[in-house]
């Protein structure tokens, strides 16, 4: 059973129906379910809702975003990377004298994977014709859309940073400014480029004029990627890689992605004894904790392109592998397994399931707000700067190098239980957040039964570097204090902290329907029928 109590501070309650989606904005919520209610499946409403979110949330993504998904289709999971490979001329030659890759401008630019995506997921499981699921981000970027209130505040700060940035201000700074909570804003190039990825199914962004387009802007701003590199790209369907957590199974993108982060915390849980523990006790925050610096110190040394790695994501699983790393977890004090301080990120996630079956655990993103700040002149293009998470360190394993995919943040995530059948597709927005957000919703709502939306509710903790340990301003004193007490080096976020500690989506399969929780962190909406 699912415990429908709000125990957290919380204006929301979870809504239950036949139908769900969770999805970081409002109109992109109503897009993905309008599909349900004409009588589309989940993977209509999931692309639905992912063409919308680049309109009405361009501070997370846009039409230069990656992408992943999980899907259950009605009788399997599948999994699907579309993220992009580096240009062909990115050798570590090119940044040679560069302490680290460029975060901002055209060198900080892989091949845009998300579009490809779209159409990978539409043609094997879509039901309704791609226009119908292109209608409402067309409809939003041609006669405009009032910008939620979040998203405004991301907005401004990101202008701040980027209003030099090739064609940034153009498109994303109407009057000179960031546009304010409530302002109306159009996109007219943004959708005059969706209508011609419908026409095409994708193939003029990848080999055709918007292919083009993108070439010439990078080679008129000093960039390196190519007609070449575009018409090379395809979306990829690579499975799930999995751990047990409880009795659950949770499934994950296997690398280039730093899901396998979340499954080594969640192997090291579940190996510390964690079922002894309340939800939100001081030994069992430890014991968390400490499982996500395993996962995110594994992670940081080992993950980049699969083709790449030096080790198999199944080593990483093993089950001896997770006894080993568990046994070096104290249970009464703070450890510093030397992990790095993961980086800002900026990312929409989306859950959806339909009445026969159906889930979609989706996500994408431009990486740090924005992105790179880069515009294509006229297409609505944004483009991500998924390149900054190469190394340059030429003995590491994710040396940046010609056609290889860089280690990314985001991740979608779904549970099953240990037969296979599906229980819970959920994610949690924001790069330093998004492997320890996952570990955080698993413990609550599938170790603890709590319902989604007390899930996304419940305050939050963010392992920064070492001992430190970040905290919401609503997170306990007296946990907080123990923590304290135990070694962690406590930092409380201000109360107008934005985003810091991602943002949560979860729908769950509640008997014969659907329970489902959107977090008031962001500007999201869970909606049924």
């Amino acid at each position: 059973m699912i415990d429908s109590a709000l125990p957290y501070p919380s204006s929301r309650q979870p809504v239950m129906g036949d139908c769900a989606i969770a999805a970081s904005q409002p109109l992109a919520a109503q897009a993905g379910m309008a599909m349900l209610i004409r009588g589309g499946n989940a993977i209509d409403a999931a692309v639905a809702a992912a063409m919308a979110l680049t309109v009405v949330e361009p501070t997370g993504c846009g039409l230069g975003s990656d992408g992943y998904a999980i899907v259950w289709d009605g009788a399997e999971l599948h999994g699907l990377n579309a993220s992009g490979r580096a240009p062909a001329a990115w050798t570590p030659a090119l940044f040679a004298g560069l302490e680290r890759m460029p975060e901002r401008g055209w060198n900080a630019v892989t091949v845009p994977g998300a579009v490809s995506g779209w159409i990978a997921l539409w043609r094997r499981f879509g039901s309704l014709p791609l226009a119908e699921l292109a209608a409402p981000a067309i409809r939003f970027a041609e006669q405009g859309f009032p910008v939620s209130p979040v998203i405004a505040t991301l907005w401004a700060n990101g202008a701040k940073v980027l209003y030099a940035q090739p064609g940034f201000a153009e498109c994303f700074m109407p009057g000179g400014r960031a546009p304010r909570a409530g302002e109306r804003v159009r996109l007219p190039g943004h959708a005059a480029t969706l209508r011609r990825i419908v026409e095409t199914e994708g193939e003029a962004f990848y080999r055709g004029e918007i292919a083009e387009k993108i070439a010439a802007h990078s080679a008129a701003c000093g960039g390196h990627m190519t007609t070449a590199d575009l018409a090379a790209h395809e979306a990829e369907w690579v499975g799930t890689i999995s751990t047990r957590f409880g009795d659950h199974l949770l499934h994950e993108i296997p690398p280039n992605g730093q899901g396998i982060a979340a499954l080594i915390a969640a192997g090291v849980l579940d190996r510390l004894g964690w079922h002894d523990h309340a939800p939100d006790s001081a030994g069992l925050t430890h014991l968390a904790i400490e499982a996500v610096k395993l996962g995110l110190v594994d992670a940081e040394h080992h993950v980049t392109d699969i083709d790449a790695m030096r080790v198999r994501p199944a080593d990483l699983l093993a089950p001896a592998y997770l006894d080993a790393r568990a046994a070096l977890v104290d249970p009464a004090h703070a450890g510093d397994p030397g992990h790095g301080a993961p980086r800002p990120g900026g990312t929409v996630y989306l859950a959806v399931a339909d009445r026969d079956g159906r889930m979609v655990s989706f996500i994408q993103s431009n990486f740090m707000g924005f992105g790179s700040g880069v515009v294509v002149p006229g297409t609505g293009i944004s483009l991500q700067n998924r390149g900054t998470g190469f190394s340059l360190d030429p003995d590491h394993v994710n040396i940046v190098a010609p056609r290889k995919k860089p280690y990314q943040t985001i991740i979608p995530c779904f549970a099953t239980d240990l037969s296979g059948a599906p229980e819970m597709a959920f994610g949690v927005m924001g790069g330093p957040m998004q492997a320890q957000g996952h570990l955080q919703m698993a413990l609550r709502c599938l170790g603890f039964g709590q319902n989604p939306q007390a899930a996304a509710d419940a305050p939050r903790w963010r392992v920064v570097a070492g001992r430190r340990l970040a905290v919401e301003s609503s997170f306990p004193e007296a946990l907080a204090a123990q923590l304290a007490a135990m070694g962690h080096e406590i930092v409380r976020a201000p109360p107008d902290a934005v985003f810091g500690f991602g943002g949560a989506q979860l729908v769950r399969r509640c008997g014969s329907g659907y329970v489902a929780g959107s977090d008031p962190r962001k500007d999201g909406q869970a909606l049924v029928f």
